[in-house]
């Protein structure tokens, strides 16, 4: 005999089950992401002062910030980094990519475990790193420089070698899980399909065209959409390249935007105005997205 009462529990478990698993994950989402995200856009229409009053200014902050040299400089110094460092990774983990899956074979396995290396290094220990082979003047490249009779060059003085070394620090850090993930969806379509192709007179270049890229459309999406959305949130790199701190250099030449959030926020306390930078933030980072998704879609990479 059916036992009509406990097939409706067990129906109405089974359409409740997904949202009960999916509870604490939203709840704690909630918590830490969406709530700051919005309190965060309420306050930029406040001055506030932590140790004072909370005054309404409404449309002040944002006014200030387009008239801000800081703001523009740190979002300049942001987009460069994050162009150069989003076509670097891209392009160096697809060629990775394709090379590693014609020619690695049985090794494969030794060169995934390779590539996470850079991945889980500490960004910091690292940065400090070639903060000190960089030194203008007790640094070791400078050193070797000197010893030829080549004067001592500060890379870090301008912006286009602050740029190239953060690009570096985070091109070096992300490429090997880009590839890894290419390797992941070549790896996964059936080999006789390349070597169809190569019997059919398809070299490494053809093939890499016409077969590993459009497999690797929606993996390029992701990574490019990643990286941008990463490189607005530079905090680490620009913060340690320079001994002076938030301001990365004295002409912050490589101060992110995340960088002028903190300075303006952490040292001086004016959290309406931070929250007015971080709400200009949010506004570029979804720009930016947007537009990644809609030319992968008319590249058929996403749907």
């Amino acid at each position: 005999m059916i036992d009509r009462p406990r097939l409706r529990w067990v129906s109405r478990w089974d359409a409740a089950a997904p949202y009960l698993f999916l509870a604490p994950f939203a709840l704690v989402f909630a918590v830490f992401t969406v709530l700051p995200s919005v309190a965060t856009f309420v306050l930029a229409w406040w001055q506030w002062d932590p140790l004072g009053a909370r005054t309404w200014v409404g449309a002040a902050n944002f006014e200030r910030l387009a008239a801000d040299p800081r703001f523009w400089t740190a979002t300049t110094n942001t987009l460069a980094i994050a162009a150069a460092a989003t076509i670097m990774q891209v392009g160096i983990a697809l060629g990775l990519a394709h090379l590693i899956h014609r020619v690695a074979g049985r090794a494969v396995g030794a060169v995934r475990v390779s590539l996470l290396v850079p991945f889980v290094t500490s960004g910091a220990a690292v940065t400090i790193l070639v903060a000190q082979l960089l030194d203008r003047d007790y640094g070791s490249v400078n050193r070797l420089l000197h010893a030829v009779g080549h004067p001592h060059v500060d890379v870090l003085a301008q912006p286009w070698g602050a740029w190239a070394v953060v690009t570096g620090i985070v091109v070096w850090r992300t490429f090997g899980f880009t590839t890894l993930l290419m390797l992941a969806v070549l790896s996964a379509t059936p080999r006789d399909v390349f070597r169809a192709a190569e019997l059919d007179g398809a070299g490494g270049w053809a093939q890499f065209r016409h077969l590993s890229l459009p497999l690797l459309g929606p993996v390029i999406a992701f990574s490019v959409v990643t990286s941008v959305t990463g490189a607005l949130q530079l905090f680490t790199e620009p913060l340690l390249l320079d001994p002076t701190g938030v301001t990365c250099g004295p002409a912050r030449q490589c101060q992110t935007l995340a960088l002028l959030v903190y300075e303006v926020g952490f040292r001086d306390f004016q959290f309406g105005y931070a929250a007015a930078v971080a709400t200009a933030v949010f506004a570029i980072a979804g720009a930016a997205v947007g537009a990644a998704l809609v030319v992968g879609r008319r590249l058929g990479w996403t749907t």
